[in-house]
């Protein structure tokens, strides 16, 4: 109780000292106190003495008393990209009760996890797969792809300790990796990434949709896919080179049984998503122009699941994090919504542009705040926490310094997502893969400096030809 009180003292501090001392120049004293309610929830979601949800509902609720704005601190929860993921969440639920999830990496390990090098690739690809539908990086490899990798371990007599060598320790690690790409591919594939759009077109008048975000990450992201699974594998030689697949693949899908109607009708709205999703930026390739809402889409996706019986809504009641993501990010849109209109990080790029003379290039700008926000974000176990906390800096540094817009947005998305390699708590489920106790300390994070270090060279040489190729750079 005495450190809820402390941390609850050191949040309300930064609202009573932006009440009482006077706006610099440029800014009204309303935009000056709304940006001491943002910090104290910054500081809330970095602290913790509650949940997500509450710390950002009380930030709203003491906001719109103090400063008469509810209306404009709420409008975070009409934002599509909000409901966009909260609707991947239900196709995502869709994917574990169905049991879809599980019989997809059962055909893929008996069609190609022939070795243990082979099998990291199905575990890179399994994940790729369903990653554009489930924004819970947590629930798609804590709850779909590390009890299966976990369990294939197991049968190859690869346990913590001395045998761990054997499969277990690569196996484990890798899922980790692998994670950690395709989290970034998609906006869908992780629940913060909606947040990092958002601040970015705010900031930097992007316009990262689900399109144009796939467009930009996926061949990165299929590059390292590619890489990963090969680094990691000799980073890690696993004693067993070769594996009983057919057998593993056949006992796995026994327990299955026959394919149900359920996850057939899952299939097709999984595709008819993806279609959906991706034809608008597929058809203006070639000249066409169509217009199809990327969160109507999912919404229809997930009304369907309802409909057809794949899941019910009490389990999608049943999904805490859906609930949890959509109550906290909506007040933290709807703050930085409040924020922009009050021209905050306008006066902010101002204010460093003309105190701050920057003498780099603007690719070199880039690169030093792409490798910036890998060493920071060592500092967070939560990308969500990190992106409130310090994505706003880098895109406002960033723009200040000329950086290309989407060069930046695009880098910083990956950074986020590949930057948590570095520790064992870079992400919700990180603990559950290195609490199965395969993998040391000092591994996991040399492994992991190395992962990321990786992921930004790729991304800082292929990753920006390909945008340069592509048409998405505007410098």
């Amino acid at each position: 109780m005495k450190s809820k009180i402390w941390k609850l003292i050191l949040m309300a501090a930064f609202p009573v000292i932006f009440w009482f001392t006077p706006p610099p120049d440029g800014l009204t004293v309303e935009a000056w106190r709304l940006l001491g309610f943002y910090l104290l929830a910054i500081v809330g979601l970095i602290l913790r003495p509650f949940s997500e949800p509450l710390v950002l509902l009380s930030a709203v609720a003491f906001a719109g008393i103090f400063l008469n704005n509810t209306k404009d601190l709420l409008v975070g929860y009409s934002n599509t990209t909000i409901w966009l993921v909260f609707s991947a969440f239900a196709i995502s639920t869709a994917f574990v009760k169905t049991g879809l999830g599980k019989r997809i990496a059962y055909v893929m390990i008996r069609s190609f996890g022939s070795t243990t090098l082979r099998l990291g690739y199905v575990t890179a690809f399994l994940d790729f797969i369903i990653s554009p539908v489930t924004p819970s990086n947590t629930a798609r490899s804590g709850g779909i792809v590390f009890p299966i990798i976990h369990s294939v371990a197991k049968a190859l007599g690869s346990e913590p300790g001395e045998t761990a060598k054997k499969a277990g320790s690569y196996l484990i690690i890798n899922t980790y990796y692998t994670m950690k790409v395709t989290s970034f591919m998609f906006i869908t594939a992780m629940a913060p990434n909606l947040l990092t759009a958002d601040f970015m077109n705010k900031i930097l008048g992007t316009n990262l949709n689900w399109g144009n975000w796939a467009a930009g990450l996926v061949v990165p992201g299929l590059i390292l896919l590619l890489i990963y699974p090969f680094i990691g594998y000799y980073l890690d030689k696993p004693e067993i080179k070769r594996i009983n697949n057919k057998e593993i693949a056949r006992q796995g899908l026994a327990e299955l049984g026959v394919m149900q109607p359920t996850e057939k009708l899952l299939i097709a709205i999984f595709i008819l998503a993806l279609v959906g999703w991706a034809a608008p930026s597929l058809l203006s390739l070639i000249g066409i122009k169509f217009t199809l809402n990327a969160t109507a889409v999912a919404l229809v996706a997930m009304v369907l699941a309802f409909l057809f019986g794949v899941i019910g809504w009490g389990d999608m009641l049943a999904n805490k994090a859906a609930w949890n993501t959509l109550i906290w990010f909506g007040g933290i849109i709807g703050m930085a919504t409040a924020l922009d209109k009050a021209k905050i990080f306008d006066w902010l790029a101002h204010t460093i542009s003309t105190n701050v003379s920057f003498t780099y290039s603007p690719f070199t700008v880039l690169c030093i705040l792409g490798f910036l926000s890998i060493v920071v974000r060592y500092f967070f176990a939560s990308a969500s926490s990190y992106v409130v906390a310090m994505l706003p800096v880098f895109l406002t540094i960033g723009k200040a310094a000329g950086a290309d817009p989407m060069a930046l947005a695009l880098l910083l998305a990956g950074t986020n997502s590949f930057g948590g390699l570095v520790t064992h708590y870079g992400a919700g489920v990180a603990p559950i893969l290195f609490g199965a106790g395969y993998n040391s300390v000092t591994k996991w994070w040399i492994n992991g400096a190395i992962m990321a270090f990786i992921g930004f060279i790729v991304f800082i040489t292929l990753g920006y030809a390909w945008w340069d190729l592509i048409g998405l750079l505007q410098s």
